[in-house]
């Protein structure tokens, strides 16, 4: 039972369209779409089926996976992976800049960062349904996230899939004056 696959969309706010160019509208799309097919995939699913049942979380808490077109920059410049509405059930997930991007590809090849695109948004998703029941303990969560994703690319990626560097990338210490170092921020990128 896939309880979650139904309710993950892509979500773009039309006011943002006119403040990106058409190249950087297309690279939004086109990353939203490998996000939207990683978070629905069947293996994924079953995975977060089987976490929500460790951790006991109610599927039902969640109403909306929204995955959004455009990054979301905080007022302290960051940019965030996730976001979780507790009190409504809504999960955003976020793209990382097309400039980050564009180096990351640069220095690791388009594998690489398709790898990471989908990892990113995985590891997002199981961050933010685990502040469903863990809302205020945010180390909790952190932990509980590097654990779980660990998990699911143990058991479900294949082995040439050089996860361990992607999974590096994704938790990676972020250092930046105003912010706690945690999945959903990614310092100046």
């Amino acid at each position: 039972m896939h309880t979650l696959s139904n309710k993950v969309r892509i979500a773009v706010h039309s006011k943002k369209l006119g403040k990106f160019s058409p190249k950087h509208v297309r690279f939004y799309m086109k990353y939203a779409s490998f996000v939207f097919r990683a978070l629905r995939r069947p293996s994924f699913q079953s995975f977060l089926h089987w976490m929500l049942r460790k951790e006991n979380i109610e599927a039902h808490m969640v109403m909306d996976v929204q995955v959004r077109v455009f990054p979301f920059q905080s007022e302290n410049g960051n940019g965030l992976a996730g976001n979780c509405n507790v009190n409504r059930g809504e999960i955003q997930i976020y793209p990382k800049r097309l400039a980050f991007c564009r180096k990351l590809m640069q220095k690791f090849g388009r594998k690489k960062l398709i790898s990471y695109v989908k990892g990113r948004a995985r590891a997002a998703l199981i961050h933010e349904l685990l502040h469903l029941k863990y809302s205020n303990d945010e180390e909790k969560v952190r932990k509980l996230t590097k654990k779980y994703f660990a998990v699911f690319t143990q058991n479900r990626l294949p082995k040439s899939s050089d996860i361990l560097s992607i999974s590096n990338i994704i938790f990676r210490p972020k250092v930046t004056k105003n912010a706690p170092k945690h999945i959903d921020q990614d310092a100046g990128t």
